[in-house]
């Protein structure tokens, strides 16, 4: 009976002690996240006031206007976004493979040393390094020309082209350490048995190596897409009026539009909550 009573008490006392120690994190989520958010949200749907201010009466003007006008700049933000995370993951997967394939553990991890090496220099400036090789008298034109590929320089930078080169840079190594991590786990044993069954390279790869994969292809996908969606450094330095996408958009709307921006904000994040529980869904059912 003791033994019976006691065991109650201590789940009591294990979530009691649960609650309190969870309980800072809670407040911090709920004053510093949950809250702005709902400010975001009730500003998003107030009247532009005097110098772009939030103001009575409440209206669906500005969700109309993102969803009307500004529709062409949320479509070229999701394409870009996709083919960004597209060639990321053509180009990622197999050097994932390659890093995992190297014969001892100083080259997988001098690959991956490599693949991470980008990371020691601010964002910012790698991005300026793109503007003069892109530019109409950078290096890539000037070694185009002295080869004598092409007869005059071409528009590369401030197109969506610029962009997408330059957020697959960024983001490449995003793709890359997923895909590597559940491939570190690989059974090469699996690809010999599927052979030893008659399948040829494609079926191997399709019915074998891709779905004991795809776990980390997924986690590639949205790690690279979500900052891809919301970018604003890149098609800011990069892209210009060509290249602009919702994150540029939001930044221009303040401070003359508060409402307006905060429209946009909540359409943003409505597309990366949209990309989160997709990925929450795949995982549940893959587990």
């Amino acid at each position: 009976m003791a033994a019976g009573l006691t065991s109650p008490v201590r789940a009591q006392e294990s979530r009691t002690r649960g609650f309190w120690l969870a309980l800072p994190a809670a407040l911090w989520l709920g004053v510093f996240f949950l809250l702005p958010l709902i400010i975001v949200f009730v500003v998003s749907f107030m009247t532009r006031g005097d110098a772009g201010s939030p103001d009575l009466p409440l209206t669906f003007d500005h969700y109309q206007r993102v969803f009307g006008i500004f529709s062409s700049v949320i479509y070229r933000s999701v394409w870009i976004a996709l083919v960004t995370t597209i060639i990321c993951l053509i180009a990622g997967y197999p050097i994932a493979f390659y890093i995992r394939l190297r014969r001892t553990t100083f080259g997988r991890q001098f690959a991956l040393f490599l693949v991470i090496l980008p990371f020691w220099t601010n964002f910012l400036v790698r991005t300026y390094a793109w503007r003069m090789l892109l530019a109409r008298e950078g290096i890539i034109n000037g070694v185009l020309l002295d080869l004598g590929l092409i007869t005059e320089s071409i528009q590369m930078l401030n197109t969506p082209f610029a962009v997408i080169l330059g957020q697959v840079y960024g983001f490449l190594p995003f793709m890359v350490l997923p895909i590597y991590a559940t491939v570190e786990r690989f059974d090469f044993r699996f690809v010999e048995a599927a052979r030893d069954l008659g399948a040829n390279d494609w079926h191997t790869f399709w019915r074998v190596v891709l779905p004991i994969t795809l776990p980390g292809v997924i986690a590639g996908c949205i790690l690279v897409f979500i900052p891809s969606i919301s970018a604003f450094l890149t098609p800011d330095l990069l892209g210009g009026r060509q290249g602009l996408m919702i994150g540029n958009l939001i930044y221009g709307q303040f401070p003359g539009n508060l409402p307006l921006g905060a429209a946009l904000s909540m359409v943003l994040m409505l597309m990366v909550m949209i990309s989160l529980v997709v990925y929450v869904r795949f995982a549940d059912r893959k587990g």
